[in-house]
């Protein structure tokens, strides 16, 4: 086993106790969202709704249904990759190497009684695998570990994630569950919600369509551009704890389908001209996002390529250049800035009469502006004066004139 070797990193969230805080108002906060969801009122911020029965948070089939879908996922996963990329250099000079074949989950989804899934499948217990999971860091190398989640308090490090890459053999289970079974079943829970509507209506309506279109354009980007994933903040700073499992495979397929869970329950009447000019709202965020992202990543890859070699650059003491012109010259986090747009043209389609469907909204801006932060703290640690430098060029953080 691994000598103890403790972070310098300060500790985020409150510390231990609001990891621990976090670990249990994060599963409240979800099945309070479906609850209302589905009840009349809708209401986001009155008392929950009735809970269910105890027998009803329970059930087999929702184990067995999120197991398939997990074994499926790994299966499609382990198939030959269209391409192999080389991750960032870790603390001892190696290289890690990730399967690019995300785009190869969509085809293997099944829709079968996915409606009772939407239903039972928070409740399917992620406790045990995050044990092993921590258990599993005990033993890990301290070069293995996460900057930030070997604080050396147990429930901290839980939360957190103490090992920064954890695999079996080849199979990397953070870099897994990013992208497959999460993002993918959020897809997946949409398009049963939209076939219940449907079902209970003769047709979707206008509504519901937009909603799942403009979320499937956003995890088939995601998809498309699997290898980007590798130079963002979880791959590369954060520990695979009950923060990254919880959120990847039950906050993000059940809460950002929010929208599709209102709408089937609370149909919003959607004209045309509305629905058109919301299209090209998600259009603008969606323009602003790949935009910046791309511009990041081919600078990345070959800042000699042509797209980018003409853009400013601040040199580094690293070695590394900062991009001061181009998508990154306007605001500091300009994919944030889509990101947040796109969100609001998903919660639009229903309607202004309930503050419930705009949650989504909300978090992630919340989401958004704490991880900037970390990201100022970071670069400002990694940079120094050329970051400083930066920022004086660059004053707007996420939104121009604004923040």
């Amino acid at each position: 086993m691994a000598p103890p070797q403790r972070s310098r990193v300060p500790l985020e969230f409150g510390g231990p106790l609001g990891a621990a805080a976090l670990m249990l108002l994060l599963p409240a906060t979800l099945v309070h969202l479906l609850l209302a969801a589905r009840s009349a009122p809708a209401h986001l911020l009155a008392p929950p709704p009735a809970l269910p029965a105890p027998g009803a948070l329970w059930s087999p089939w929702a184990l067995q249904l999120c197991l398939g879908w997990l074994g499926l996922q790994v299966a499609l996963y382990l198939l030959p990759a269209r391409k192999v990329a080389e991750g960032l250099q870790l603390k001892d000079k190696s290289r890690l190497l990730y399967p690019i074949n995300g785009a190869r989950g969509p085809q293997g989804n099944g829709r079968g009684r996915c409606r009772q899934g939407c239903r039972e499948g928070p409740r399917a217990g992620l406790g045990a695998p995050c044990i092993l999971l921590f258990v599993k860091s005990l033993m890990a190398h301290p070069s293995a570990l996460a900057p930030g989640g070997n604080s050396g308090n147990p429930v901290y490090d839980f939360f957190l994630g103490r090992e920064l890459n954890p695999r079996i053999i080849s199979f990397d289970i953070k870099y897994f569950c990013e992208l497959r079974p999460g993002l993918l079943g959020w897809v997946l829970i949409n398009l049963a919600l939209l076939m219940q509507e449907a079902k209970l209506r003769g047709s979707p309506s206008l509504a519901m369509c937009l909603v799942n279109g403009f979320q499937l354009l956003y995890v088939g980007d995601a998809l498309w551009h699997e290898e980007a994933i590798l130079t963002t903040m979880d791959i590369m700073h954060d520990g695979f704890g009950f923060m990254l499992a919880f959120g990847n495979l039950v906050w993000v397929p059940f809460t950002y389908s929010l929208q599709a869970q209102f709408l089937l329950h609370h149909p919003q009447p959607l004209g045309l001209p509305l629905a058109a000019g919301i299209c090209l709202l998600n259009a603008v965020g969606y323009y602003i996002f790949r935009g910046a992202n791309s511009q990041k990543n081919t600078f990345r890859k070959n800042p000699s390529d042509p797209s980018v070699a003409g853009l400013e650059t601040i040199p580094t003491a690293t070695g590394q250049q900062l991009l001061v012109s181009g998508w990154w010259g306007v605001v500091r986090h300009p994919n944030y800035l889509g990101d947040i747009i796109m969100a609001l043209a998903w919660s639009l389609p229903c309607g202004v009469t309930h503050l419930l469907p705009y949650f989504y909204l909300l978090y992630f801006i919340a989401l958004l502006l704490h991880r900037e932060a970390r990201d100022e703290l970071q670069c400002l640690q990694k940079y120094g004066l050329a970051w400083q430098e930066y920022c004086q060029r660059v004053p707007y953080r996420i939104v121009p004139y604004v923040y």
